[in-house]
């Protein structure tokens, strides 16, 4: 299968000057992109991998399982041996899509400790395969590291973003319903998806039965009743294929392709260069300001360097943290960094714990397509008022429900009238609850540069040295006894807990690195994610996060980079940062 390697700009002169330079095109790089053009900035759009245009790079997204060469069920051994990595989540590299996963044996790393770095080098990014659930945080989040005396401070609180996840709601499309939760705040939705009848009983018994938890439908990026202005972008309503991953050709769940990209072409400001592997800062020791970043073309491998007024780190977490180690001069031997915690803090949801069980009723029923989203259960445990746990913080539970289909009958031997019969039947229904739970800011989990190895392109490589605590093995214990109470309360059957042990990453929301704080000695960036020395350089992504509440961040980072693009402009045309 081929691949695009197009771009959409003609080639760039190695020295041009923009108004800024976004450093990755993922959920985070998209929004900053999006904001900084359509406030009148000219803008370059670097991203590692290669270009994906919407709907006809989606090669796969149409595709029936009779149209792979091995129905979809197994990937040639070949091909596999390219992502140790990448495979240990058992989903990511199927023939469908591991197109959208990076090649491991070009992109090394060194694990300390076992960390499960899932990636995807291109443009888009993760948003092309990210999960789709899109939670606000709440000050029972950011003020927490205060309260408890541990980390740092984060320097903003729910008020100061509260405007943001509105506006960037509004335009990325999210579905779901007001619930009332204070530790969960209400949204700007669209209608949320429908529960099939599995759903619609685990949500009547256990709201039911347990006062202290609510069950309600994940809120979901898919467009369920789309805006004239989502339409404008080319975007339409949810099929309820659960395709996404492929990359959705309707535009219907938030991506970088569908939503971001789009509006940011349309203000003809903005320059996108695919293959551009951002090594570092440039730093200018004289003005105290970045001027620009150097790269390295990923196909050629020459260097060249581009320059800007304001500079957007949104490589995620680990590949902002990267280029500010990578990014040293005589100012900052050890990278771009006063505080001591760049590369300190990693954090990750751990998860994979939780349990399963069976539901026999409803045999008669089944469900129309297959939404993307199901249910959650938000966190309820440690909230105000209640008893303390013996570990702090929470965890919330993701409701995944399906139906065994026909193709269990596959395995089975036999022929005529009565195995044709038994093969159009359906399984029973099956329901797995898993729990998120929140990772601590640990100084000492942390990542660094190392020369060990070296990459393809001869840069050296992150090492990573990370693991979990007893607060987490705690709360994974009650999380496990909480999901397996709940199913048993609930009348389901054949209940197993299970605790899956998941390493760090897998998960697949990195955060920390590169924190948010209050002063340039406990944090790397301060209050509108703009670095504390380095005035005229940014960070959005998940290497800014100050901790890692139990809610999936990706719509935090949305209206972080809307709100730090939002100030940037602002500071940039009030003269506070220099052209």
């Amino acid at each position: 299968m081929t691949h695009s390697n197009k771009s959409t700009q003609p080639p760039i002169p190695s020295g041009k000057k923009f108004d800024a330079i976004v450093v990755g095109s993922g959920i985070s790089g998209g929004w900053s992109a999006k904001e900084l053009c359509e406030k009148g900035l000219n803008v370059l759009l670097l991203e590692r991998g290669r270009m994906i245009e919407h709907v006809s790079d989606y090669h796969t997204a149409t595709m029936n399982p009779w149209d792979f060469p091995h129905r979809n069920q197994s990937m040639p051994l070949d091909e596999l041996k390219k992502y140790p990595v990448q495979n240990r989540t058992g989903f990511t590299i199927t023939e469908a899509t591991h197109q959208h996963f990076v090649n491991d044996l070009d992109n090394p790393y060194v694990e300390e400790k076992p960390f499960d770095w899932i990636r995807g080098y291109h443009v888009g990014g993760k948003s092309l395969m990210w999960g789709r659930y899109s939670f606000r945080f709440s000050d029972l989040d950011f003020e927490a590291n205060a309260k408890e005396g541990i980390a740092t401070d984060w320097p903003i609180r729910y008020k100061d973003i509260a405007p943001w996840y509105d506006y960037v709601e509004k335009f990325a499309g999210i579905a779901g319903d007001r619930d009332g939760l204070p530790h969960l705040p209400d949204g700007q939705f669209q209608p949320a998806l429908p529960d099939n009848c599995v759903e619609a009983h685990l949500r009547k018994s256990v709201n039911g039965m347990f006062p202290d938890r609510k069950v309600i439908s994940a809120r979901a990026a898919h467009l369920t009743a789309p805006t004239p202005e989502q339409t404008s972008l080319g975007r339409a309503k949810c099929q309820f294929r659960n395709l996404c991953m492929r990359g959705c050709p309707y535009g219907a769940y938030f991506s970088t392709q569908s939503a971001t990209l789009p509006a940011a072409r349309r203000t003809k400001r903005l320059t996108v260069r695919p293959h551009s592997i951002v090594n570092s800062i440039i730093y200018d020791e004289k003005s105290g300001r970045a001027t620009g970043v150097r790269v390295i073309d990923e196909q050629t491998h020459q260097w060249h360097e581009f320059n800007a007024s304001i500079i957007f780190l949104n490589a995620s977490a680990l590949g902002s943290t990267y280029i500010l180690m990578n990014s040293k001069s005589n100012r900052f031997p050890n990278g771009m960094d006063d505080s001591g915690q760049l590369g300190r803090n990693l954090m990750d949801h751990h998860f994979h714990v939780g349990a399963t069980a069976d539901y026999e009723h409803d045999l008669d029923k089944y469900y129309y397509g297959r939404h993307p989203a199901g249910l959650y259960i938000p966190r309820f445990r440690n909230l105000p008022g209640q008893p303390n746990q013996p570990f702090t913080r929470g965890y919330g539970f993701e409701v995944y429900t399906n139906r065994e289909n026909w193709d269990h009958a596959h395995h089975d031997e036999g022929f005529g009238a009565d195995f044709k019969e038994k093969a159009t039947q359906f399984g029973d229904w099956k329901i797995t609850l898993d729990a998120f739970g929140e990772c601590m800011p640990y100084e000492d989990n942390r990542v660094y540069l190392t020369s060990e190895i070296t990459d393809k392109w001869g840069q050296p490589v992150l090492k990573m040295d990370v693991h979990y605590r007893e607060n987490e093995t705690l709360m994974r214990k009650d999380a496990q006894e909480q999901a397996v109470q709940m199913l048993e309360k609930s009348g389901f059957s054949n209940i197993k807990g299970f605790d899956a042990q998941a390493h760090p990453g897998l998960s697949i929301h990195e955060m920390g690195t590169a924190r948010m704080g209050t002063s340039p000695k406990n944090s790397v960036f301060n209050k509108f994610n703009q670095h504390h020395i380095v005035k005229n350089v940014f960070c959005t992504d998940g290497a800014s996060m100050t901790s890692s509440p139990c809610q999936n961040p990706s719509l935090t980072y949305m209206a972080l980079s809307a709100r730090a693009a939002d100030y940037a402009v602002k500071a940039l045309k009030r003269g506070d940062l220099k052209r």
